[in-house]
């Protein structure tokens, strides 16, 4: 029998470029987003090759993800990976000009959206006794940078929410990753600045970053590893990108 995946955020970036390689290779595919066209483009593309499931789907409303868990068809309800891979930035402004609502949707969606996916979807992997979950997060969540703020801390959530259920499901087959890109050239810059094409563009000038495929290449290695190793966390970085050194601000005067 085949497997089944569930990928939240499939419309775009990483969640689009897993959607295509799990799809090549015979896996079936229960998609999520918010953006319904695009879930009906992944469908009739990929729905020649495997079989699909959309699900229109905002994952911070918690009462909509437990209903379409609930509500999926039989043949995707033995759900053997979860790739939690919706989120966002929105802003980079520092804490005290921050957009208190942009904090909230990054909240909601990069902690909350990914807790409620994941409480929904464990049960009946520990029923299964198998299955694995592999989280999206980011550097952001290791390395603070300017303006990184909530951003920042919400990654870092998903690092120790990944280490924590690790040791929930200690005992059992079912596996927990944490993959953590960092500079990525996909929608995730557009979106942080809000629409405004140039100024997403600049930030990837003169680099060459990560891609999508990348991301998923990595995605897809880990989730194919032997059934008896649990790769914690993958951090993965371009070669351009590295850290800084501290900042030590000193007095004018002196």
């Amino acid at each position: 029998m085949g497997k089944t995946v569930f990928i939240t955020g499939a419309s775009s970036g990483f969640g689009k470029a897993c959607v295509s390689i799990f799809a090549k290779n015979n896996w079936d595919l229960l998609l999520s987003a918010r953006r319904v066209d695009r879930l009906k483009d992944l469908q009739d593309e990929f729905g020649q090759i495997t079989n699909v499931h959309i699900m229109p789907l905002d994952i911070r409303i918690k009462e909509d993800v437990h209903n379409a868990i609930l509500n999926v068809p039989e043949e995707f309800k033995g759900i053997d990976l979860l790739i939690n891979n919706a989120g966002l930035a929105l802003g980079l402004e520092p804490a005290y000009k921050s957009d208190i609502e942009d904090w909230e949707i990054m909240v909601d969606t990069n902690i909350k959206g990914l807790m409620y996916c994941t409480r929904f979807i464990l049960p009946n992997m520990m029923k299964r006794n198998k299955g694995y979950i592999i989280n999206v997060g980011s550097v952001a969540g290791n390395w603070p940078y300017p303006g990184g703020n909530v951003y920042g801390a919400t990654k870092a959530f998903v690092k120790q929410f990944s280490l924590n259920l690790r040791a929930d499901v200690s005992g059992t087959k079912i596996r927990i990753t944490n993959i953590e890109p960092g500079l990525a050239e996909t929608e995730f810059s557009i979106i942080r600045y809000k629409g405004d094409v140039e100024q997403a563009n600049s930030v990837y000038e003169g680099t060459k970053p990560l891609t999508a495929d990348d991301i998923a290449d990595i995605v897809f290695w880990v989730a194919n590893s032997p059934e008896h190793i649990n790769i914690n966390r993958i951090e993965v970085m371009p070669v351009c990108q590295s850290w800084g050194p501290f900042s030590v601000e000193k007095d004018s005067d002196e």
